[in-house]
């Protein structure tokens, strides 16, 4: 069975652990527990081609920088996260996440995601940002970043009430399995096999199996 790797990327605190937790067990998590390293795994159906699809987070705080690019090599897609309560995690997926991925992984197809849409509306931290002279970010400006840093797309989500999740996942398979033409990436080109054909299926990817495997990394 084929091997997809969708590393996901972004500040401490934008919500990249419930995402995938979400996910892959359709639970949402109680409580925050920060990440190091975590793998996942799900078995997922491209048409009537099975995958493995592993999904590595990563630890977004500046301790980790060194660390965190042992978890790149091999990745078929990026996931550089934000959450869109967040102006600060916004800038830096301009400022930090789209040049370390570039610099180790240059080729390699991205999506930016934006997280906790479920929070975009809510007065007490509208008005929190308000008093910072801030203010949430729309799907607009995600958009129009997303157009400037050259991302396959923009695409948001709440992993709370799952609204867009499954579509986050489903559009990485499809960058995975079919790179923009200009995208170069190496290892992960060579065993994408005959998945190039089925891209489109993967918008509607089925995952197989209620059971989850959550691996360990040892650095």
């Amino acid at each position: 069975m084929q091997t997809l790797k969708c590393v996901v990327v972004g500040d401490g605190a934008v919500g990249k652990t419930c995402l995938l937790i979400s996910y892959t067990t359709n639970q949402f998590p109680a409580d925050y527990i920060p990440t190091v390293f975590d793998n996942y795994a799900v078995t997922i159906n491209i048409g009537d081609q099975p995958y493995t699809l592993g999904l590595f987070d990563t630890a977004g705080q500046e301790d980790y920088d060194r660390l965190r690019p042992l978890s790149y090599p091999s990745t078929d897609v990026f996931l550089l996260c934000f959450s869109v309560i967040s102006p600060s995690s916004f800038a830096n997926i301009k400022e930090k996440w789209y040049p370390e991925i570039k610099h180790h992984c240059p080729g390699v197809p991205y999506l930016i995601v934006g997280t906790q849409i479920d929070l975009r509306d809510d007065k007490i931290i509208i008005e929190k940002l308000q008093r910072q002279r801030l203010s949430p970010i729309t799907r607009e400006k995600g958009a129009s970043l997303a157009k400037e840093l050259h991302a396959v797309k923009y695409v948001e989500c709440s992993a709370l009430t799952q609204r867009g999740l499954k579509n986050v996942f489903d559009e990485a398979i499809v960058a995975a399995i079919e790179p923009p033409s200009n995208s170069n990436s190496s290892s992960g080109n060579v065993k994408r096999g005959t998945a190039r054909g089925n891209a489109t299926a993967a918008r509607t990817a089925s995952r197989t199996g209620s059971k989850t495997k959550k691996l360990c990394t040892i650095l």
